[in-house]
């Protein structure tokens, strides 16, 4: 069986924290869950458990399409070290560089 993917894990716990907050109980919340999503009963109780730490439903991370296209070596390097003293990827700090271009130049961001 492969692993879920962040989106999927986002699903599904804004779903257990959604019966959550509807009253149903953590059984109820469970077996529900479990039909949902076509999952152990063990593995929703995993996800009743992780959202009831909730405050609130979790983001859902839009899945990322692959995008080839060159840029001058300087300008590589800049990014990568950027993103390596932020602690996060290449990836990242391209995509927060073109939504506030975007966003700046009256796009959909």
């Amino acid at each position: 069986m492969s692993r879920s993917t962040e989106a999927q894990k986002a699903a599904r716990l804004n779903a257990a924290h959604g019966l959550l907050t509807r009253g149903q109980s953590v059984a109820e919340a469970a077996l529900s869950l479990s039909r949902q999503f076509a999952m152990s009963r063990r593995q929703a109780y995993r996800y009743i458990e992780e959202a009831q730490m909730l405050d609130h439903p979790v983001a859902v991370a839009e899945p990322a399409a692959a995008v080839t296209f060159k840029l001058p070596p300087s300008l590589v390097d800049a990014i990568r070290a950027r993103a390596a003293a932020e602690g996060t990827t290449i990836s990242d700090m391209v995509s927060r560089a073109l939504r506030a271009f975007l966003g700046d130049a009256g796009g959909n961001g």
